[in-house]
């Protein structure tokens, strides 16, 4: 498939899922400092700050945050795009 297809057909579906910002929910919910989280995925806190106002990261990152809050981000992503639905809708 050509890229820019794939680009969007993105850019069509209307899913805006800012993960910063649900990353940092979850550490206000669980009333933990960035300092906290960026001693547990081994970067500085500027970083952590920076990670927050992203709207997109890369996997590997959202996996190590995943671990150390304990919350699994990519089951928020994926009931953003409907998997969960489209699961439910197959059994």
């Amino acid at each position: 498939m050509d890229p820019q297809t794939l680009l969007t057909r993105t850019e069509e579906c209307g899913i805006k899922v800012h993960i910063g910002s649900l990353i940092g929910s979850e550490l206000r919910r669980q009333r933990r400092p960035a300092a906290w989280l960026a001693q547990e995925i081994c970067c500085d806190r500027t970083n952590v700050y920076k990670i927050l106002r992203k709207g997109s990261i890369d996997t590997e990152l959202l996996c190590r945050i995943s671990v150390a809050l304990e919350h699994d981000f990519f089951a928020e992503l994926q009931a953003a795009c409907g998997f969960q639905q489209a699961l439910k809708k197959e059994d």
